[in-house]
């Protein structure tokens, strides 16, 4: 029981920081990796169905049996093993797998091990849908992939990286989590510091970001020193190619710059969206800032700037996907809960009510959040129960019910009943889990 107590403890801790670090190996030695959702780019690493869908949770094959931490991508998949390995399967049309761009495309679901990190100890691991990162034991950080949009963070115009490259301008901070939407991407440090780069339209980047849109002067902006609606699920799978011609002209940040305007705050948990973001800082208020197009950011005043969300609870954690976001956090007297506000074409808020409004989901009452997980429009989350409950679009079975069918309420995985989940995280389409053997 108390052994019990302990691993739950764990296990809630390095959630709600944003860390899922291998010493998790210590109490689980073996462990194992299940996916189910969309297979077309290979992102469920199950060879029967390359191009193909799982509806239900099944084990990846090909991965060694000491996984602790995993990630996802727009379209592909990592692990990390308790030995710092990193492995990699799904999309690879921009190098994002780590075993150069060329790689067979039928080769693109097996998982492989990333090349050029061999000397490289990593404790976790962030994607986006054309760049992997990842951050060692020492908090560096490294990426590899292609991005137009200043993603990799590893100065001006370089757009491709060909191998796992450390990014020298984050020399001497400690970072500890990192987030990517579309084109930008935002890293916490250990001491609490945000720092942003990449694609710098509509404040998604802070003030930063908007002086440099305003001003236009996308090559003035040194390194770090010591849109339209959407009401189907085709719409949604349309808009990454709308984002696409629309940033043609896109200001960039080419490397990493500190989020200025939160200097006296201490961030401690940070979620990219498609083209918003969120950061939660110390005294547990959400920030958001960006594209406001769903009603993502949780407020009907303040433009784009980073402002407060519209929530009296104190957050404990948050996860944003394209248009809508879900939060736990501390309801006064009960166990903590899960808030949910954005886009809703297919129920993935969970609740019915103002959409850009935070407010709690719940068909999740009597269930205490671990932590929770953002597709393109389907919601998860992990309980203290150790189990997995989805909502919103079913569409290639992102789900894991076992049909096609969307779902207005959270519902259980019961197939995945009797595994001792670890954790839980969704890319635009597809899942991955980690479990306990």
């Amino acid at each position: 029981m108390l052994l019990s107590l302990l691993r739950n403890r764990l296990c809630a801790s390095l959630h709600s920081s944003g860390r899922f670090y291998s010493d998790v190996s210590k109490l689980h030695p073996e462990t194992a990796v299940f996916s189910f959702g969309d297979g077309s780019n290979g992102a469920l690493g199950l060879t029967f169905s390359f191009g193909g869908d799982a509806y239900e949770p099944t084990q990846v094959p090909g991965l060694p049996p000491n996984i602790s931490n995993i990630g996802v991508g727009h379209y592909h998949s990592l692990a990390v093993t308790s030995e710092g390995e990193v492995w990699a399967w799904g999309r690879n049309e921009e190098g994002q797998l780590g075993r150069g761009a060329r790689a067979p495309r039928d080769s693109w679901n097996q998982p492989t091990r990333v090349e050029g990190l061999e000397r490289v100890r990593v404790r976790a691991a962030f994607a986006s849908g054309v760049a992997s990162m990842a951050i060692d034991d020492n908090g560096s950080l490294w990426v590899w992939g292609k991005s137009k949009r200043g993603q990799l963070g590893l100065g001006k115009g370089i757009t491709e990286a060909r191998t796992p490259t450390r990014v020298e301008a984050l020399a001497g901070e400690e970072i500890v989590k990192v987030s990517l939407g579309w084109g930008h991407a935002l890293a916490q440090t250990v001491d609490g510091k945000l720092i942003g780069w990449g694609y710098a339209a509509a404040g998604r980047l802070g003030q930063l970001g908007k002086a440099l849109e305003a001003s236009n002067l996308s090559n003035s902006i040194s390194p770090l020193s010591p849109k339209k609606s959407c009401s189907t699920l085709e719409d949604a799978e349309n808009l990454v190619l709308h984002q696409i011609e629309r940033e043609k002209h896109m200001p960039i940040i080419w490397g990493p710059c500190l989020v200025q305007e939160l200097h006296a705050h201490k961030v401690i948990d940070v979620a990219c969206g498609l083209d918003h973001s969120t950061v939660l800082c110390g005294d547990r208020v959400l920030l958001s800032g960006g594209d406001n197009s769903y009603g993502q950011l949780g407020r009907i005043v303040g433009g784009s700037d980073l402002l407060p969300v519209h929530t009296d609870l104190p957050v404990a954690s948050v996860s944003a996907g394209l248009g809508h976001c879900l939060a736990i956090c501390q309801v006064a007297g009960e166990a903590k809960r899960v808030i949910s506000w954005g886009w809703n074409c297919s129920s993935q808020l969970g609740r019915q009510g103002p959409e850009n409004r935070p407010q709690l989901v719940e068909g999740l009452a009597g269930e205490t959040p671990l932590s929770v997980s953002c597709g393109r429009v389907h919601s998860l989350v992990l309980t203290s129960k150790k189990e997995i409950w989805t909502w919103g679009s079913g569409k290639n079975g992102r789900l894991g019910l076992g049909s096609s069918g969307d779902e207005a309420e959270p519902t259980l995985v019961e197939s995945l009943a009797g595994w001792e989940i670890l954790q839980a995280v969704s890319g635009f389409d597809h899942t991955l889990v980690l479990v306990a053997k």
